[in-house]
């Protein structure tokens, strides 16, 4: 899913091409790849606005009826219920609804919007690079900023339709666990929707650095959970951890006889060292829950020194797929430098599913590694 900002000229407004076979050449209970790229124009348009209104389509889909969907950027999921195959939908619905919805929704900034949609995976894993060299760019535009600096942090409660006690609390250092909404992205969103999900927060006193607690967005985590969340940690899995949606990139997980913990992604299917599958471990720790000892967040938060601070940061993962320590290897190499880790030494002391698919696997590897995490006191 990709929105990106064209000229006026080059956008022809409610135009939606499906480039490639359509949903009824797919078997019941079959799959096939997907781009969806959103192209809008309007005098009012900015590029800060891209990912703003890129995150609306979760929100669009799932307002129809018959249609569900999970995730984003590169990693969304869509599933179209038999009804509405029946009724006669087809992909360019997908198009027709968004255009619909985009100029119903933001007619302030938008003049024009245009839908492709394409099906052919070698197109669609052509654009899937291109996309993800935007999506990294965005997530670049934050470094260098710091949580202590600003006053204010910015909630988000997009998914609050089936996860009615989630509250993501957004700080320069922990992006949304989606992945897809950063501080800036939610200071653009407040620009553009004033009364929408992404409201400011002022932080107020600090009750606890190293957690990464403080007393009005305690408040106001509160308020927006109905009262069923009291208190939230920014920096800490273990006490009072951010709920999760089901949205999340990423899971970590304590792996208690470790020490450590195990990240999985959500493009990984296989079991993980903790004896649950990515899927089973979201129905875990989704739905607005604080479950101690899991998190739901984005993969960029893994490269943040903010990432797990008040249970020491990187040096407690222990595990991730080879997948996963591959895309995220020069954030990690990078952060792992600035701990004095080793860089590329450190990452080459976690486990992954190539020499340990058990806890007690783990444990073996990173005692023959000699991974860091051996060396500081437990978890627990």
């Amino acid at each position: 899913e990709w929105f990106t900002m064209k000229d006026t000229s080059e956008v022809k407004d409610g135009q939606v091409e499906v480039i490639g076979p359509d949903i009824d050449s797919v078997a019941e209970g079959g799959n096939m790849p997907l781009a969806i790229v959103i192209e809008g124009a309007g005098r009012k348009m900015q590029a800060d606005f891209e990912p703003v209104l890129e995150r609306q389509v979760h929100t669009f889909f799932n307002e129809a009826q018959g249609i569900w969907h999970m995730g984003q950027r590169d990693i969304a999921w869509i599933r179209i219920s038999k009804d509405a195959q029946k009724a006669g939908f087809k992909l360019e619905h997908f198009g027709l609804l968004l255009h619909a919805m985009y100029h119903e929704k933001y007619s302030s900034i938008l003049d024009k919007v245009q839908v492709k949609i394409y099906t052919e995976e070698k197109e669609v894993l052509k654009l899937r690079e291109k996309a993800r060299q935007v999506y990294q760019y965005r997530d670049e535009r934050m470094a260098g900023m710091i949580d202590e600096e600003i006053d204010t942090f910015y909630s988000c409660t997009l998914c609050q339709s089936f996860a009615p006690n989630h509250v993501c609390v957004i700080s320069p250092e922990r992006p949304g666990l989606c992945g897809a909404y950063s501080w800036l992205d939610c200071r653009a969103a407040y620009e553009i929707t004033p009364t929408g999900a992404n409201q400011p927060i002022a932080k107020g006193k600090c009750i606890e650095p190293t957690i990464g607690q403080w007393d009005k967005v305690n408040e106001f985590v509160q308020t927006s959970s109905q009262g069923n969340v009291q208190r939230m940690s920014q920096y800490s899995m273990i006490t009072d951890p951010m709920t999760s949606c089901g949205c999340f990139e990423c899971i970590a997980a304590v792996l208690p006889s470790t020490g450590g913990i195990m990240i999985a992604n959500r493009e990984f299917s296989e079991m993980t060292p903790c004896g649950m599958k990515f899927s089973t471990l979201a129905g875990t720790v989704g739905g607005g829950n604080q479950t101690p000892g899991f998190i739901g967040h984005s993969k960029h938060y893994i490269g943040s020194k903010k990432f797990i601070r008040a249970e020491g940061g990187i040096k407690r993962i222990v595990w991730m797929p080879t997948m996963l320590k591959e895309e995220i290897k020069s954030a990690l190499s990078q952060r792992a430098e600035e701990e004095g880790l080793g860089g590329e030494e450190f990452l080459n002391k976690i486990a992954d599913e190539t020499n340990a698919t058990t806890e007690e696997e783990v444990m073996e590897f990173i005692q023959k590694a000699g991974h860091p995490v051996l060396e500081i006191e437990p978890m627990f």
